[in-house]
């Protein structure tokens, strides 16, 4: 069967993404990573063939829904689970805002963290309940402790230990303010939540207040520590640079974006957070989670600054901070998974029995009809990914040279180009975990796409 998984921001989704095409390729199907135009690009010219589609989100924007219809028309079959996030004090908005009954029709299967997920999904659009699944995420697989071997370290991390600090702020991202907004409307946000268009403001003014915050305290703990390094990681929408001008002369504080937040997550001593999807992970895999909550937010999922320690200070922040990395030098036990709260059970849901990627791979050949096995034209699909890199370069070359005439070329900080040793080391060490002993290939079609497949003897 041909699988074809997008990619938006591989830093957040490339290893979950390795983890299904690993399992998928040791099952004899052949396997594409990569950002949607490749896929597309590849679907229109006849090169790839019918296959599951398997994206990051089936938000009813016009372009989105337009999008999917022409992969649809190819013949392929769209499954998804949103990236965005596992978890909502209320699944209501979030399912009214990112789903629709017209996103759902186009969809072969819906997959979803947790029961509440998919509950709300059901009942909001009843029409097609035999399309949504209770799968959980394969991110969340990778937080367990039986896949802590298959973390690096990081390439940039500190010789010293860290307190790990994950930002999820708004206020400094690579899209200004008013292309944020335009985006929203133009993908329909603003037509299907009108609150929505109030709390982009005031939102964004709460943002800047809790970076102040942040920064105060980074300043703080950084000068009074008991000899610990700070990493601070900005969110893959943020710009970087704003956070290192900041932070230019604060001593012992590294601002660094690289490797999954994972493997910054895996060797801290602690994590500091605030509104962030990351205080799940951190939970989930054992680490002391310090939520720092400097004042009242409204504008904002409450339900994940329940986690951990609650901090109101900075004085309070140091010494939380302190006390945690003074009994970590003392015990230096290995963590392992706990109990994650009942507050949290519905909303992601762990399987002990069955990884998240499972379940999906499951559900994905019950879909085959045998239409989606017909084999790709690989030698077609690289020489038309090589012309479309050279029409690429072209683009950037002419807007460099006539930027009144042609639209400046974007880098692509989503999702950077593949490190070919790096993805292979990855795979092979979830071979490995996975105990899967079949020889796998990979073969980097371009800078962005990859092909996994399963050596045929």
């Amino acid at each position: 069967m041909n699988i074809y998984l997008h990619v938006e921001i591989s830093a957040r989704e490339l290893d979950s993404k390795l983890l299904l095409a690993t399992l998928a390729a040791a099952k004899g199907h052949q396997v594409i990573l990569s950002r949607v135009s490749g896929i597309l690009d590849g679907l229109k010219k006849g090169a790839l063939k019918p296959g599951i589609y398997h994206t990051k989100s089936i938000t009813p924007s016009k372009s989105k829904i337009d999008r999917h219809q022409e992969i649809i028309d190819k013949g392929c079959k769209i499954t998804s689970i949103d990236e965005e996030t596992g978890i909502w004090d209320s699944y209501d908005r979030f399912v009214t805002d990112r789903y629709s009954e017209l996103s759902i029709e186009q969809s072969s299967a819906v997959f979803g963290w947790g029961s509440e997920h998919i509950e709300t999904l059901k009942r909001i659009f009843p029409k097609n309940l035999n399309k949504m699944h209770i799968t959980g995420s394969p991110r969340v697989d990778l937080w367990k402790s039986s896949f802590s071997d298959y973390w690096n370290n990081p390439k940039e991390i500190p010789k010293k230990p860290f307190l790990l600090i994950s930002s999820n702020l708004n206020c400094f991202t690579m899209r200004r303010f008013e292309d944020n907004f335009k985006l929203m409307r133009d993908a329909g946000y603003l037509e299907r939540d009108p609150g929505l268009f109030k709390q982009l403001f005031f939102s964004t003014s709460e943002q800047f207040k809790l970076f102040y915050h942040f920064l105060e305290a980074i300043k703080y703990v950084a000068k009074n520590n008991n000899g610990y390094d700070i990493v601070l990681r900005p969110h893959p929408e943020e710009d970087i640079s704003v956070w290192k001008i900041f932070l230019e002369d604060v001593p012992n504080t590294h601002v660094i974006r690289n490797d999954s937040i994972t493997a910054w997550i895996k060797n801290s001593f602690a994590v500091m957070h605030n509104g962030c999807t990351t205080a799940l992970e951190t939970t989930v895999s054992g680490k002391p989670l310090l939520t720092y909550s400097p004042f009242q937010r409204e504008y904002f999922q409450e339900i994940l600054n329940t986690l951990g320690y609650n901090i109101k200070t900075k004085e309070e922040l140091l010494i939380k901070a302190n006390d945690i990395f003074n009994s970590e030098k003392i015990s230096n036990q290995k963590k392992i998974e706990i109990k994650i709260p009942e507050t949290i059970s519905k909303k992601l849901d762990i399987d002990k029995n069955e990884l998240a990627a499972e379940k999906i791979l499951k559900i994905w050949e019950s879909l085959d009809d045998k239409t989606l096995s017909k084999p790709n034209n690989w030698i077609k699909f690289y020489l038309l990914l090589k012309i479309l890199k050279y029409m690429r370069f072209s683009r950037k070359i002419l807007g460099i040279l006539f930027p009144n005439k042609f639209k400046p070329f974007k880098k692509n900080y989503k999702f950077p180009q593949f490190n070919e040793n790096d993805i292979r080391g990855r795979v092979s060490r979830l071979q490995s975990l996975l105990g899967i002993e079949k020889k796998l290939e990979c073969k980097f079609l371009s800078e962005r796409t990859l092909l996994i497949k399963k050596i045929s003897k």
